[in-house]
């Protein structure tokens, strides 16, 4: 993102960014990105640590894998994934300093906020 001058095409400029919030913005993403934040896991070890099936985990790290956010490596049978960007916890460690400073005025937030999830959950069954 430009921080500087003014922006000739905003929207271009912004969309690779939103790309990247909208891939971050799923909790079990970010709960799989922290976990590999502490170090290399397999499917199975995340599936076991996050109580979560297989085939989420694996949808999950797909996704993270396409927007350039994590990589891996085979040994074996096995995949070991890990953060393919350092920078990526940087990020993380800003938006929870963020969190700790706004983290009652997101949650209350109307748009995106708790209310709105469980709002979006409702439209989802009911629609």
């Amino acid at each position: 993102m430009n921080r500087g001058g003014a922006a000739t095409e905003p929207r271009a400029e912004l969309g690779a960014a939103a790309a990247l919030f909208r891939g971050l913005a799923d909790p079990t993403r970010l709960a799989i990105m922290r976990r590999l934040a502490v170090g290399q896991a397999r499917v199975v070890d995340l599936s076991t640590e996050l109580h979560l099936a297989q085939s989420t985990v694996s949808s999950h790290l797909a996704c993270l894998r396409e927007c350039g956010l994590t990589d891996s490596r085979p040994e074996g049978r096995s995949s070991w994934y890990f953060l393919a960007r350092p920078e990526l916890m940087d990020l993380l460690a800003a938006a929870e300093g963020l969190l700790a400073a706004t983290g009652e005025s997101v949650e209350l937030c109307p748009n995106y906020g708790r209310a709105a999830a469980g709002n979006e959950s409702e439209g989802l069954r009911n629609g």
